[in-house]
């Protein structure tokens, strides 16, 4: 009995993943197309529009001064602001002469207990704060707002490109996200007192970001303009203030509190019948994370705020104002950490099945392989991998056409081994909604981080516990 009940079990887990590759891979095959296939827009003129920057800063004191530099030489047509969340360094004191030399630069004061409880609390204080000073007869309609981060420098056309008749010069567009770029993604010293290893695990983490970002996540993106269900990101966001205007609740947030707060805004935006867009016509940079570390605490955050977004599925489903294509993709994404842990179980019974099989009869198995089964191997290796691989070649020739064929597909191999770290960060962010926990964590920028790295090349465990760990 016992061992009819285990090969039922058997049975369905290599079903499942079958079924799971299967959707996955078909999944991958209709992005590529539209990816592929699309080309530059007209840009707009950004003086049509007024554009209000905000910079959520929390111990931001080694960048905030350059970045506000760059935003005013760069878009002199808007206005900054910046939010200080109770910075312990010089943050405030920066940003204060800034505003007492330029009436562009504005400083939003947070204090304690009511700052750094997240970044989509300190928004919607600079939101509060933007609607009390705009004239009473502003058009909140043509009023755009830019969310950047501290150490973000948007390309020079970006409010042109925003401005574009596809984009807020479409009136039924209420938000845009613009494709994000690595700013170091060829830096091969990420650690300059670090050694070989250290300095290439960093390189091909800065270059697989870039990667993720640029084609993976544009492909994404580009796609559910078909589907409606554009999403927003934590960087290079931008929205009509009359957009943030229907969504906000009772107490003027717009921003509602979940740990990936930008995506949910984008939700409550297509809830409320507004169209979210998205653009690679141009970008913004940003700092890559060259250690496993900080990416894991990142990416944990944000698998854990994409399962608290799971409650709005119903809304999606029962809407009028999203279509039932819209509310599909928004649920396969919604459940991608979900089906990570799932997957944690069932992807690895056809190769210990395989393995056990093997070890009880060698001959058995070496035949049966040599007589078709090979087709088998093939196809699970080419399921498992290629989905992930084929994104390296297709990053060379659409972003970076000066790294080689081998390059690229080296890139590639290492993409598939790089997207098994959400299954470590899926299961951090589920022991943590199981523990209660819903503190916001700021990731640290490199500069901070280099100050306290020590060379060291720690064991397989310590960097398990790492990973795994909390305390970090």
């Amino acid at each position: 009995m016992a061992s009819t009940i285990l090969q039922v079990a058997i049975a369905i887990a290599q079903a499942t993943a079958l079924v799971m590759s299967a959707a996955f891979i078909t999944y991958v095959l209709v992005l590529v197309r539209p990816f592929m296939r699309d080309r530059p827009q007209p840009p707009g003129e950004a003086g049509t529009l007024s554009w209000h920057l905000f910079v959520p800063a929390l111990n931001e004191g080694r960048v905030i001064g350059q970045t506000i530099d760059y935003l005013r030489a760069t878009f002199p047509e808007a206005d900054v602001w910046v939010i200080d969340d109770a910075s312990e360094d010089d943050t405030a004191t920066i940003v204060t002469r800034w505003a007492q030399a330029d009436p562009c630069v504005h400083i939003v004061s947070r204090r304690l207990p009511n700052a750094r409880i997240g970044k989509g609390d300190a928004l919607n204080a600079a939101y509060q704060i933007l609607g009390d000073w705009l004239p009473s007869r502003s058009d909140r309609s043509r009023t755009i707002i830019g969310v950047i981060d501290a150490d973000g420098r948007p390309a020079t056309n970006c409010l042109d490109v925003c401005a574009g008749s596809h984009l807020f010069g479409d009136k039924a567009v209420g938000s845009v996200q613009i494709m994000v770029r690595m700013l170091n993604r060829a830096d091969r010293r990420s650690f300059p007192d670090g050694g070989r290893v250290a300095n290439f695990v960093g390189h091909v983490l800065n270059r697989l970001q870039d990667l993720e970002f640029r084609v993976p996540i544009s492909a994404i993106q580009i796609t559910r303009r078909f589907t409606g269900t554009v999403g927003l990101g934590g960087n290079g966001q931008f929205s009509r203030l009359s957009a943030l205007d229907a969504v906000a609740d009772e107490n003027r947030r717009p921003w509602r509190g979940a740990l990936l707060d930008d995506y949910e805004l984008s939700l409550h935006l297509l809830l409320t019948g507004h169209r979210n867009a998205y653009t690679q016509d141009t970008y913004v940079d940003q700092e890559a994370l060259p250690d496993i570390r900080r990416l894991v605490r990142q990416r944990t955050r944000w698998g854990q705020g994409t399962m608290q977004c799971g409650i709005y599925l119903k809304h999606l489903w029962t809407s009028r104002q999203v279509s039932r294509i819209g509310a599909l993709e928004a649920t396969y994404y919604l459940s991608q950490p979900w089906l990570q842990l799932l997957g944690t179980f069932v992807y690895p019974v056809p190769v210990i099945v395989f393995l056990a099989n093997y070890l009880a009869n060698p001959h058995a198995m070496t035949s049966w392989t040599l007589a078709g089964g090979w087709m088998a191997v093939i196809y699970y290796l080419v399921a498992g991998l290629g989905p992930f691989v084929l994104w390296g070649p297709l990053y060379r020739r659409r972003c970076e056409p000066e790294l080689t064929i081998m390059q690229s597909v080296g890139l590639g191999f290492a993409y598939a081994g790089y997207i098994l770290l959400f299954y470590i960060t899926s299961w951090r962010a589920f022991t943590r909604i199981l523990l209660g926990r819903r503190e916001w964590f700021k990731t640290r920028r490199n500069a901070e981080f280099l100050e306290d790295f020590k060379v060291a090349v720690p064991s397989g465990m310590t960097v398990l516990r790492e990973m795994m760990g909390e305390n970090q």
